[in-house]
């Protein structure tokens, strides 16, 4: 297995654990040995496990000596509440490194240093690309700006209509597309709405499992706006908690949440608009149905766009087809 293919199978590995690792960032690790081959594989453990890093060494044993060990991340640098992963490497006889992303955290930071002068041979920046834009995503953000990263995420007919002219919009979109965003909201640590969906749609806003229960996880539910909401209303249930920010400033909203790395603004049209507006918004995920609705209900409201030569620019950074839907995940330009 090349260098390129065994950083897609870590990617895939973080990708499982995406959203239990708090506050660590999701890193997957597959250590090659000396003829290529996998020889174990790992993940990011909960807070307080072991990380990625020795997780895979521990499952490759004895065949790690003399290998290659391949990790999104840089491996890190610092005893926090395990010891440093490149301890762990030299120690295991690694004799190559390759990871896709520095570690932006100074206190980790210099893991690649401290395994080059150990004799360690280091390759950076292997599919930095999709390593960055993959399960680190909302993490490296977080590092970057120490503010959550907002995701928008919708469902749409292919005509930009979120609901039908009488106001139904259950279902636009597929049952294979539905349950993708049901798999990232249970990675999510939260999900965005306002008080008018509470009233229109009244939503449980849970992770559901494809057989409709419960996923393990569950993301913190948050309601904004100035208006009361029903004390019946089921997003107040005992499904998950709750979290209601009397406010329409989206900035308010933003610092309200500012221990979560990962948040799901799934709001209406209104809500949306907001967010844009200000410039809160750090990714859209658009959901979109093959299908033509027509009518006055659009995905979102106002942006702020008075003529074509102001509009807000973006730019697509993924497409994936979804049984029937394709979902469009777009950042700022």
């Amino acid at each position: 297995m090349n260098l390129d293919a065994a950083m897609r199978a870590a990617i895939e590995q973080a990708d499982r654990v995406k959203g239990r690792t708090y506050p660590n960032p999701p890193v997957g690790a597959v250590i090659l040995d000396r003829d290529g081959e996998v020889a174990g594989v790992g993940a990011t453990a909960p807070a307080g496990g072991p990380h990625a890093e020795v997780l895979a060494l521990r499952r490759a044993g004895g065949r790690a000596a003399g290998g290659t060990a391949v990790v999104t991340l840089e491996p890190c640098n610092h005893f926090g509440r395990t010891p440093p992963c490149v301890d762990a490497l030299v120690e295991a006889g690694i004799s190559a490194v390759a990871y896709g992303v520095p570690d932006p955290n100074p206190e980790a930071a210099g893991g690649a240093a401290r395994l080059a002068a150990a004799g360690v041979d280091v390759t950076a920046g292997v599919l930095s690309d999709a390593v960055a834009g993959g399960p680190l995503r909302e993490w490296l953000h977080k590092q970057r700006t120490g503010m959550p990263h907002v995701t928008w995420k919708f469902a749409t007919s292919v005509d930009g209509r979120s609901a039908a002219a009488d106001g139904t919009s259950q279902w636009i979109t597929s049952e294979t597309a539905r349950a993708d965003v049901h798999r990232r909201r249970a990675a999510a640590d939260a999900i965005v709405v306002g008080t008018g969906t509470v009233f229109v749609d009244d939503p449980k806003l849970t992770a559901r499992l494809p057989d409709g229960s419960l996923a393990d996880r569950q993301p913190l539910r948050v309601v904004v706006g100035e208006r009361e909401i029903s004390p019946d209303a089921k997003i107040l249930n005992d499904d998950s908690r709750t979290m209601v920010i009397r406010t329409r400033d989206p900035h308010e909203v933003i610092k309200a949440l500012s221990d979560r790395t990962d948040v799901l603004l799934e709001g209406g049209p209104t809500l949306a608009g907001a967010f844009l507006r200000v410039g809160a918004i750090d990714r859209i995920l658009a959901y979109v149905a093959p299908i033509l609705l027509g009518g006055p209900i659009t995905a979102v409201d106002d942006v702020g766009v008075l003529s074509i030569a102001h509009a807000q620019k973006w730019r697509f950074d993924g497409m994936e087809p979804l049984g029937p839907d394709v979902l469009l995940s777009l950042k700022p330009a």
